[in-house]
């Protein structure tokens, strides 16, 4: 069990992890929203922020250099929420 520091540190880490995939999300892609405002559940395609294939590949390359970690394409549902992607970062990075 972890104690109250641990989980502590462990939600600041992943408050990191989501602000930083916000932050790219609208760098790469050139967006004009600012990263604040796209909450952690919020689709990232379609009625979401609007991003579309194209930006998706972009986000293919993105995570793998940015994180070193691979998304197939047997996979694609990670990228339905910053939450999403979040959790398949921290469960496929190595330590």
């Amino acid at each position: 069990m972890l104690t109250y520091l641990e989980t502590k540190e462990l939600a600041q880490e992943r408050r990191q992890l989501t602000d930083r995939l916000k932050e790219i999300i609208v760098e790469r892609l050139d967006l004009e929203i600012d990263p604040k405002l796209i909450t952690d559940d919020q689709p990232i395609f379609g009625r979401g922020l609007g991003l579309d294939s194209i930006d998706a590949l972009e986000l293919f390359v993105v995570i793998e250099d940015e994180f070193n970690v691979t998304v197939y394409d047997d996979n694609i549902e990670v990228f339905s929420s910053i939450n999403k992607l979040a959790d398949y970062i921290v469960e496929n990075t190595e330590e």
